[in-house]
């Protein structure tokens, strides 16, 4: 059984690696489309404030990937897969929408921006539940797995809460 959901939840979190690099590819697409409408030749830093824009989104967003990978699969390898997957959904959409925001004035990425630092704490926050767990078990044999389960799968809705 423990197979069978290890191997589900590969898949699961392959399809969200294929998400996040088809957003870094967007991005990137941008970065270069505004870079040669800016400047008319190759990729250059040098631009209009649009291209720094562009250019800055880019960065954040690449920068902030490798803690959202491992949050996401912390927390669904250690606690839930299903609500680890639907705030995984979650954060991709809300970097999207910090990523068009930041194109736009820099006060319309601040939503985006705290949206998604609110789905790595509930990330973060499973990962440190299951870690939890696991220790409680190992000393006491206490196990509350599907308690957690029950909580996290009933706060992932919260999310979507702005």
């Amino acid at each position: 059984a423990h197979k069978a959901q290890l191997l589900q939840y590969l898949q699961m979190t392959s399809q969200t690696e294929y998400s996040v690099v088809s957003l870094t590819a967007f991005f990137a697409n941008k970065v270069e489309h505004e870079s040669r409408h800016c400047n008319g030749k190759g990729l250059q830093r040098q631009g209009s404030s649009s291209f720094d824009r562009v250019y800055t989104a880019n960065q954040n967003c690449g920068h902030a990937y490798p803690t959202f990978l491992a949050v996401l699969w912390c927390a669904g390898l250690l606690c839930s897969q299903a609500p680890a997957a639907f705030a995984g959904l979650m954060y991709l959409f809300v970097r999207q929408k910090y990523f068009v925001g930041y194109l736009g004035e820099r006060t319309q990425s601040t939503p985006g921006y705290l949206f998604g630092k609110r789905i790595i704490l509930f990330l973060f926050l499973m990962s440190v539940a299951g870690i939890l767990n696991y220790y409680l078990v190992f000393f006491f044999g206490s196990d509350f797995e599907i308690h957690i389960k029950t909580i996290t799968s009933a706060i992932s809705p919260l999310l979507l809460i702005p």
